[in-house]
């Protein structure tokens, strides 16, 4: 059985997120959560957020057993991108992006 969370709006680009998803793929979640845990980057705080959604998902909702639980995936992708801009020297003007990315945790029971 498959348990899986979202998250839709995470303000960060898809490769800061990535950096910190390959840290807990195919980990317990007990690992994943004290990776994510002492992880230095400020993105590290939404994922955990989100593997916990996942956990309560699975305990609430389908009555499984949270030792047994492992990350099978992580999935990072482009949500939507806000586009500014800064006026410079001269009459030009920067663009400035600001990246959106969604980010998907499935959770899985292992088979002992």
């Amino acid at each position: 059985m498959q348990v899986i969370a979202k998250d839709r709006m995470v303000k960060s680009s898809v490769q800061k997120l990535n950096i910190i998803a390959d840290l807990i793929r195919r980990e317990r979640v007990d690992a994943a959560m004290l990776q994510l845990e002492f992880c230095k980057r400020i993105a590290s705080k939404t994922i955990k957020k989100v593997l916990k959604s996942a956990v309560a998902n699975s305990q609430n909702n389908f009555g499984l057993d949270i030792d047994k639980l492992y990350v099978k995936e992580v999935r990072i992708g482009k949500s939507l991108t806000l586009k500014r801009s800064m006026v410079r020297a001269r009459g030009r003007i920067n663009r400035i992006i600001k990246p959106f990315s969604s980010v998907t945790i499935v959770l899985e029971e292992m088979e002992v």
